[in-house]
């Protein structure tokens, strides 16, 4: 069988796994999901066209680094505006700016993917890309959740 079935089959309740293996596989599910995401869109919707297989790899890969990095940005402009700040003036631009973030950015992918890829991958317009990355922050989202659920329960130790 496979290696991953092997190691599997040593695996006990007292096995530990390392915060390097969670982000290996955590790096590895989300990109793996985002292909499958990309390739759904590429089926389906006639504006979203990539050449190859391989190139919906690379830009699977290229899709979650830009969706990284603009959650990390989201997520300081938000601790800024809403953690460090008080007041309805501060609320007001927070939002403004997580929303100038969020919707701007989807440019920028477009961009990028432009530039990376040239004519060889389309996204098809701000529509497409709004929900090809809503597609894809769902279904990574519906990942970890069914990775937390199998994980070990606080009830159960009890």
């Amino acid at each position: 069988m496979s290696a991953i079935f092997d190691t599997l089959d040593d695996v006990d309740a007292t096995t530990a796994i390392s915060g390097r293996q969670l982000l290996f596989i955590g790096v590895v599910t989300n990109v793996f999901v985002n292909i499958v995401v990309l390739n759904l869109f590429v089926e389906y919707f006639d504006k979203v066209i990539i050449d190859r297989f391989t190139l919906s790899v690379f830009t699977a890969v290229l899709l979650t680094v830009l969706l990284w990095l603009i959650t990390r940005i989201e997520e300081r402009v938000h601790h800024f505006f809403f953690d460090e700040h008080e007041g309805t003036g501060s609320r007001i631009l927070g939002v403004a700016a997580i929303w100038a973030i969020l919707f701007g950015s989807k440019f920028l992918i477009l961009e990028v993917v432009d530039w990376v890829f040239g004519d060889h991958v389309e996204l098809g317009k701000l529509i497409e890309v709004i929900l090809i990355v809503i597609a894809m922050l769902v279904a990574n989202g519906v990942m970890q959740s069914v990775f937390r659920r199998l994980g070990p329960n606080p009830l159960e130790a009890e």
